[in-house]
């Protein structure tokens, strides 16, 4: 308003109208900038907090405050926040999602569907320690996995070729959308040679059957045990592994367990005249 009066020459009441301020909101003086506010002092001793600590909100402010003697409760300490705009902008991630170049199939047979995924733990030191399994979405077997304080889409592209020398390339590869797995690494691994399904953001239901694996791995072994090193976690989980294949008997397979079926599977592939194999590519079937 005072910009304008002063820029243009014009009075008062035509600045009014012009921004359809009445005079009389005009004239008031906001109570923070009066001396009959008594919170006035509090105020300035809320701003300059703000500015020496942009980051810290309004409940880190009211101890401070209380610390430094000022007789304030935090309901009236967040208002006066809030009153001068001193909220703290939240900083969202912007989510990455993968591009697909693949419909994921029914996992009718052996190597059609490898699902991956990835869950964490911690040892007795609070240390971070992250899990990686690869499941075969027919066989039920863990063909795959690592235990690493933090895998990269280098470290998780090395799992898989050490996987491929021994069964062959999958179908499909079935992940959620974590930076690993939607890295352009990963695209230049998977090529022509698989497709790569991620399912929707927030929709770990997609993955079942990792998910229900990383169940059992947390229920039967991670809950049960206190690591004291990356090494001895190494070592627990993969024994469990070993027994989940060869010993865990499993009902979706008739209670056999995952590496008996793998063995008596005689499911296949359907094949064709021309390429002799069933093949998934960018998006569609070619059958």
């Amino acid at each position: 308003m005072e910009h304008l009066i002063s820029k243009m020459q014009i009075s008062q009441p035509m600045a009014c109208r012009i921004t359809g301020l009445s005079r009389t909101a005009f004239r008031r003086t906001p109570v923070g900038q009066t001396t009959a506010d008594p919170d006035q002092d509090l105020r300035a001793w809320l701003r300059q907090y703000a500015k020496d600590h942009p980051r810290w909100g309004y409940r880190r402010a009211y101890h401070d405050a209380r610390a430094e003697g000022w007789l304030v409760n935090h309901k009236k300490l967040q208002r006066l926040w809030a009153e001068e705009g001193l909220r703290v902008p939240q900083r969202r991630r912007r989510k990455r999602v993968g591009s697909s170049t693949a419909q994921a199939p029914t996992a009718a047979a052996p190597n059609v569907v490898w699902a991956v995924d990835f869950q964490f733990d911690s040892d007795s030191r609070g240390r971070a320690i992250k899990i990686c399994s690869v499941v075969d979405e027919h066989t039920r077997e863990n063909i795959g996995g690592l235990v690493e304080r933090s895998i990269t889409a280098d470290r998780f592209i090395a799992l898989l070729d050490q996987i491929v020398a021994k069964r062959g390339y999958p179908a499909v590869l079935r992940s959620d959308n974590g930076p690993e797995f939607i890295s352009h690494a990963m695209a230049d691994w998977a090529g022509t040679k698989t497709g790569l399904f991620y399912i929707p953001p927030g929709s770990p239901w997609c993955n079942g059957y990792v998910e229900s694996f990383n169940a059992r791995v947390r229920d039967e072994c991670l809950n049960l045990h206190d690591f004291y090193s990356l090494l001895h976690a190494q070592v627990v989980i993969g024994d469990w592994r070993q027994e989940y294949n060869t010993r865990r008997r499993h009902s979706s397979l008739g209670y056999r367990t995952p590496a008996d079926y793998a063995r008596q599977c005689t499911c296949k592939l359907e094949t064709d005249d021309s390429h002799n194999k069933r093949y998934y590519q960018r998006g569609r079937t070619k059958a």
